[in-house]
Parts: C-alpha cells; sequence; structure tokens
C-alpha cells in the first residue's frame, strides 16, 4: 500500500487580504481543492447508494468540534447513500465510557467503523473486538498506539489524519511573525492525548528556535474551558509583559479569550487555537482570537465515509491518508467564509 507523507501533502494556503463576495458562497474553493486532494490519496472509488451500515465514534459532543464532525458524517453517508450512526463519550476525558461504548458498537451489524480515541490507548480492547467480529477500523484524527495494537494482537484498517505538529508549528509560526519578539506561552489539552502531543511539540520547536521569542509557560488544560480560563489568567499574573498565547484546540482558546479580556489584555496578547470552529472564526473577525488552524470537517468526513466504503466491499486501501491544513487568522478570515 502506498503511503503518503504530510509533508507532501500540507499544501498550507497563504491567503491575501481581499475577500470578495464570491468567497462566501456555500461552497468555498480551498474546500474543494482539500476535497480534492483527499479523493486522489483515497484512489479508486467505492460504489455508492448501497445503504451500508457504517459506525463513527467521536471523541464528545461537548466540543463543538465534534459536533461539526457528526453532522458531517451525516451530510457525507446521506450524499453516497450509505447509513451512520455517529456516538461518542459524554466528556473529553471519559476514556472508560468511550471504549464501553466501542465495545458496545463491535456487537452490532455495522459494516465498518470509523474511530477517533480520547487517547491512544484507551480504545485498544474494542478495536480487537472489532477485529474478531470482522467488522474493519479506521482510526481518524488522534492516532491509536499502534506497536501497542499489534502486540495485544489487533490491527487497523486505514488512518485519516492531519499532521498535528505542523498545526502548531503553523500556529507558532503565525503568531512569531505577528509578534516579532516577546514572550509567549502554550496551554495544551490531555497530556498523553496525540493531538495536544503533536501541536505542543511543532509549537515548541517553532517558539524555541525563534530567535527574539521566549516560550515562559506550557500548561496543561485537558480541553477543558475552566481549566484553560485559569490557565490563562495565572500565566498572564506571572507574566503582565506576555504577547501571546497558543491552546490547544478553539475551546481552550475561547476560554482564553475571556480571560484575556477580563484582565484588560485584549489586543495585547495574540491569542491562537487548533480546528477551525464557528466560534473561533467568529472571535477572529472581532478580534476576540487572532488565528486558527484548520481543515474542512465536511471533506475530512467525506474522505472518512468514502474509506469506510471501500473497506465494506473489500477495496484495497491506501494506509494513512493526509488533509491538508490552512492557517485562519484576522488579515485573511473573511476568505474562509462557506469553509466548513
Amino acid at each position: 500500500m502506498k503511503r503518503f507523507t504530510a509533508a507532501a501533502l500540507a499544501l498550507v494556503t497563504a491567503l491575501g487580504l481581499a475577500a470578495g463576495s464570491a468567497q462566501a458562497a456555500q461552497e468555498n474553493a480551498r474546500v474543494k481543492e482539500i476535497e480534492n486532494t483527499l479523493m486522489k490519496q483515497i484512489g479508486e472509488m467505492p460504489k455508492t447508494g448501497g445503504g451500508e451500515k457504517l459506525g463513527a465514534l467521536v471523541i464528545s459532543l461537548t466540543n463543538p468540534y465534534w459536533v461539526g464532525m457528526k453532522d458531517a458524517y451525516i451530510a457525507a453517508a446521506e450524499q453516497y447513500g450509505a447509513n451512520i450512526e455517529v456516538m461518542s463519550a459524554p466528556t473529553e476525558g471519559d476514556k472508560q465510557s468511550q471504549l464501553e461504548t466501542l465495545q458496545a458498537m463491535a456487537l452490532k451489524d455495522y459494516k465498518a467503523i470509523v474511530l477517533s480515541p480520547i487517547e491512544p490507548f484507551n480504545l485498544l480492547p474494542g478495536i480487537i473486538q472489532c477485529n474478531k467480529n470482522g467488522i474493519p477500523v479506521i482510526n481518524l484524527g488522534p492516532g491509536i498506539n499502534v506497536d501497542k495494537l499489534k502486540e495485544m494482537g489487533g490491527h487497523l484498517d486505514g488512518r485519516l489524519t492531519v499532521d498535528f505538529a505542523q498545526q502548531g508549528e503553523l500556529a507558532a509560526t503565525d503568531m512569531a511573525r505577528r509578534i516579532g519578539s516577546g514572550k509567549v506561552a502554550i496551554i495544551q489539552g490531555i497530556p498523553g492525548a496525540a493531538q495536544s502531543e503533536g501541536r505542543t511539540a511543532g509549537a515548541k520547536k517553532v517558539f524555541e528556535s525563534t530567535k527574539g521569542i521566549e516560550l515562559v509557560s506550557v500548561q496543561p488544560a485537558n480541553w477543558d474551558s475552566t481549566a484553560a480560563y485559569n490557565a490563562a489568567r495565572d500565566i498572564m499574573q506571572a507574566h503582565p509583559d506576555l504577547k501571546g498565547i497558543f491552546c490547544c484546540n478553539d475551546v481552550m482558546a475561547l476560554a482564553a479569550s475571556r480571560a484575556i479580556a477580563d484582565a484588560g489584555a485584549q489586543g495585547k496578547v495574540l491569542l491562537y487555537g487548533v480546528d477551525g470552529t464557528e466560534e473561533a472564526k467568529a472571535a477572529i473577525k472581532d478580534g476576540r482570537m487572532h488565528g486558527t488552524i484548520t481543515y474542512p470537517s465536511s471533506a475530512y468526513a467525506k474522505a472518512a465515509v468514502l474509506m469506510l466504503l471501500k473497506l465494506a466491499q473489500g477495496m484495497e486501501m491506501s494506509e494513512t491518508v493526509f488533509c491538508p491544513l490552512d492557517v485562519i487568522n484576522t488579515e485573511n478570515a473573511a476568505q474562509f467564509d462557506g469553509y466548513m
């Protein structure tokens, strides 16, 4: 199977300032471009309209990003004539509940399942159960620990993801460009979660290698709004001359924006997140946030559903498919209307 590298497929767009009315169209041209990139990686298309029963397990519907993915999965399945049931854990930290949900899904008659784990190990027993019951499994987004899965006798049938380290690198690079020099901080998600670790590592790499930028704090907030607010508040109190905060997702960034406003530091502290949620895009437009790293959930979900259908139909799969990334910031936010 052919493996695609994230670096070759980053295709990060540096968009200009002018945003015409055509860019507010229902389907953004960049979304179609990313869709085409994903389709090339997927290769031969499956037959559609067969009514296959598919399953999806997301992290938690308490996060607007995963709500958007649920909607995108359902829309994609409808477009391709399949049926999909989307399940989730009650919170972003409930690893056991997410595992129990997958174990219950493994007993149903799904033709294939796509899943996104809370952390690299919590779903391994459920994946093995799917393997035993003949249900193909795709890992979307946050990664499964494949080595441990193999050691336990299990396997994945496909992977669809983004380069998490690159997300952190892009955010840190854009922030450093705009700050020029000064102190910055990182607010992480759950320690050990692949997306949190990757984004943190990517941002640290850029901050620590950029002349004039001083990384003064890295704090976990476990994807939690209250924890992120408190972390941002405490960091600003310890470093009154702070110039920027990178949060490992938009939920935490929006919470940090409230801490910045309460400290009277809006406009003084640049704030970046990841996911490109509608709430984050609105915050960027009104100046509460300054950037987010994103990719269209519609294209991501379409690729996932097509991969599930290929597995359901016994077709050969690419080992890993990567979704390209984009930077949305205060300079180009209007150009991402219709990007979802």
